[in-house]
């Protein structure tokens, strides 16, 4: 029996198709399209072009209508990235297109969809917009992992209404943002874009930056200057096997729901999150892209997700290529159309196939449409059916502007964590002071990055900060890698003879100065996004890169005080540095203004009160090493030690803060019951700073292992030197629950350790009694 395919409805020129009607609900509207539809114009909005758009640019890079007419003729329904050039090819090779370039690209596809194709279906366009929208002139905000580090949601929503502003204001109405994968194997070079190793953390953090995108609250209605997010990646992804990028993720359901599921329930639940990324890697033997019990079971059945699942670059594709459980691109499609995947990233090459098998009996008509239906959907959400135009002029004002520029500084300053300080720290801007490293004197942002106006280095905040205050003395010491470009895919390390000539300058350089100030780490190469077997990312060691550690020997044996600057994607293993510096600063990558943070921090306006979102450890053997450990963990090791270089949530100031032990609200609660904790924390110091306070709890005896300690609160709090504040935390059944030996999420009644302080090491405890 032949397959029929939808056929365009009959319509007169009087009669106004109700799939154009604004005033009509939008599940109407989108059946009345669907009906209208072709199969060939359904397999159109779910597949996408990226590289292939160079088909249909002119020579100068722009748009050719009779291409894009010959080349689409059934309509086109996603474009990834418009603002770049032409593809997966880096910004040096070809430049982005500026904001007023951008928005001529976007109206044009857009003005040639609704107007010259059949139906008139405006274009879904989406871009990366991880720590600022990766485009030319766009505002660079410091790393994920570094705004982890600040532990303020609100900061984080503020800064992703910026990133969604200026991504919207292009015209582009999905951001392929946030990651929310906890992150437990540093040797994996995507960790810099998660928000750390934490659920909970991660969670809040998640929830704060959706909100910041698309607005507050579970409406799934695109206001002004809003994106849609789309919440990456589901999941296991941010522990691989051997730490390698898309490696297996070998864990077990109970794994999979204690910890990284958490941060997506947290933001499927509490916002109104309209697109879900699929992971890369494989769980239990099945590719979460071919995993229905993941998308389907759980995502829409027990999360209640309604919105798309959008796959990650060519995962689909990858079902055949690398996962091996699909023969060709049309079994691949297959697989990933049933476990609930909606659209083909970046080029469509699986989902194009699809028309072929619907015609064939090989996929049902019906599960193309449910895919359609939730592309559809997200269109007319973001009001593109009205309005799918943009404004150059209006994008130009507000990208980058002042406000923005200001809130890249806040979030830099708030970033940085003071790892350790003799006293060495504030610095006074006088004398001869030297900067010396591979990161002085260049703005490091980041895989992911975007092309901001103006960056500012370390060299150029501290010279900007002292003036004529202090003689600057400037060496290089050392390059980690011949290039930096995040883009390329040949990673070649700097030649240790040039790089010993360069510690004989900067050993020269700085023998007459007074202090050091000495930044070390990775660049966009030594650890990054390990997307191919000609693009890796990942290392097998923590240690730094090069001679690194050469150049840090030989400058210490000049005797001067010495402050470390860590400029990173990723852990490091500083233990020698960490034992003979005399300050050392976490920084991560800073983003555009991270100069002028630094340099704020180092002479002392600034008070740093950042805390890690990850345990540092002290060597690769450790791994994996995270704070929330089982308690058979970690009995100890031959000749070395258990413990982490620097523990989850730690983080110095330059005062000191003097916490209370836990006063519980009620030291007995039913299983259904809650209460709460509270903690008085005083500045005990002579300066204003910041204090993270932080919540953990312990079930003592349960009937499955649970960790030894679990982060369920924390807040940021600004005191003045004298000043108390009392911190309340609210305990409830979430706070409590655990997942029993028959898979149910449950209250055991019996006693809880709830723990609070200032790290996930320095903790003073009370007792609380559940009873059934």
């Amino acid at each position: 029996m032949p397959v029929l395919t939808a056929q365009a409805a009959p319509t007169t020129q009087s009669a106004r198709p109700l799939y154009k009607d604004a005033a009509a609900p939008v599940e109407s509207r989108v059946d009345d399209l669907l009906a209208r539809m072709t199969l060939d114009e359904k397999i159109a909005q779910i597949t996408t072009v990226w590289e292939g758009k160079v088909a249909i640019f002119d020579d100068k890079l722009q748009l050719d209508p009779g291409k894009l007419a010959a080349k689409f003729p059934n309509g086109l329904g996603h474009f990834a990235r418009p603002s770049d050039a032409k593809g997966a090819v880096s910004p040096r090779v070809a430049p982005g297109r500026t904001p007023r370039q951008t928005v001529a690209l976007v109206n044009a596809l857009q003005k040639w969809a609704t107007t010259q194709t059949r139906l008139g279906i405006p274009i879904l366009f989406h871009e990366e917009g991880l720590h600022g929208y990766a485009a030319v002139g766009a505002t660079s905000f410091p790393q994920a992992i570094a705004m982890a580090s600040s532990f303020d949601p609100a900061m984080l929503r503020q800064v992703n209404q910026v990133i969604g502003r200026e991504i919207r204001s292009r015209g582009v109405s999905l951001v392929l943002s946030p990651v929310v994968d906890i992150a437990r194997d540093p040797r994996w070079g995507r960790i810099e874009e998660t928000f750390g190793e934490d659920p909970y953390l991660a969670g809040e953090m998640g929830v704060a930056a959706v909100e910041g995108l698309q607005g507050a609250g579970r409406a799934r209605v695109l206001g002004p200057g809003k994106v849609f997010a789309t919440l990456k990646h589901l999941t296991g992804h941010g522990q691989p096997e051997s730490g390698t990028n898309i490696g297996p993720a070998p864990y077990s359901e109970r794994e999979l729901r204690e910890n990284f599921f958490p941060p997506f329930e947290q933001v499927v639940k509490r916002t109104g999150i309209e697109a879900v990324m699929a992971s890369y890697n494989e769980i239990d033997g099945v590719p979460s892209h071919a995993n229905r019990w993941l998308l389907h079971d759980v995502l829409r059945g027990e999360w209640g997700f309604k919105g798309a699942v959008v796959s990650d670059y060519s995962a689909i594709d990858q079902l055949m290529s690398i996962h091996h459980i699909a023969p060709d691109l049309e079994g691949a499609a297959i697989r990933a159309l049933d476990a609930g995947v909606d659209s083909d990233l970046p080029d469509g090459i699986s989902y194009v196939t699809l028309g072929k098998l619907v015609r064939e009996g090989k996929v049902s008509e019906a599960k193309v449409d449910q895919a359609v239906r939730r592309m559809l959907e997200l269109k007319f959400r973001a009001g593109l059916f009205e309005n799918p135009y943009a404004d150059a002029a209006a994008s130009e004002k507000i990208t980058n502007n002042a406000e923005a520029r200001a809130l890249a500084l806040t979030a830099a300053r708030r970033s940085i964590t003071l790892l350790k300080n003799d006293g060495m720290l504030p610095l006074k801007p006088e004398g001869s002071i030297a900067v010396i490293g591979p990161s002085a004197a260049v703005a490091r942002l980041g895989g992911y990055y975007g092309q901001p106006p103006h960056s500012v280095s370390i060299l150029e905040g501290i010279k900007a900060k002292v003036g004529k205050r202090a003689n600057i003395v400037f060496a290089q010491g050392v390059k980690i890698t011949e290039d930096d470009d995040w883009w390329a895919d040949k990673v070649v390390k700097s030649d240790p003879a040039e790089n010993r000539r360069l510690i004989a300058q900067a050993v020269e350089a700085a023998r007459g100065v007074d202090r050091i100030v000495l930044t070390l780490g990775d660049t966009e190469q030594s650890s990054r996004e390990g997307w191919a077997n000609n693009h890796l990312g990942d290392r097998p060691s923590l240690d730094l890169v090069g001679e690194q550690q050469e150049l840090f020997d030989a400058l210490k044996a000049l005797g001067k005080p010495i402050t470390v600057v860590l400029i990173n994607g990723r852990p490091a293993s500083t233990v020698k540095i960490s034992e003979q510096a005399n300050a050392m600063l976490e920084g991560w990558y800073l983003g555009e203004q991270g100069g002028n943070a630094v340099a704020d921090v180092l002479f002392g306006d600034v008070n740093p009160g950042g805390k890690l979102p990850v345990t540092v450890p002290r060597s690769a053997g450790q791994l994996p090493m995270f704070y929330n450990a089982k308690p058979s963990a970690r009995r100890g090791y031959l000749f070395d030690t258990t413990d982490p270089l620097y523990p989850f949530g730690f983080g110095l100031s330059y005062t000191t803060f003097d916490l209370s032990a836990p006063q519980l609200a009620a030291s007995s609660i039913g299983t259904g019951g809650q209460t709460s904790v509270s903690v008085v924390v005083r500045n005990s110091g002579a300066r204003e700073g910041d204090e993270v306070v932080q919540l953990y709890i312990r079930d003592k005896v349960s009937s499955v292992t649970r960790p030894i300690k679990e982060l369920k609160g924390f807040e940021r709090v600004t005191l003045k030197p004298g000043e108390s504040r009392t911190v309340r935390f609210a305990i409830t059944p979430e706070s409590l629950q655990m997942w029993n030996d028959e898979m149910k999420r449950v209250v055991e009644p019996g006693e809880f350790e709830i723990m609070t302080g200032n790290s996930s090491a320095a903790l003073q405890s009370a007792t609380l009694t559940v009873t059934p």
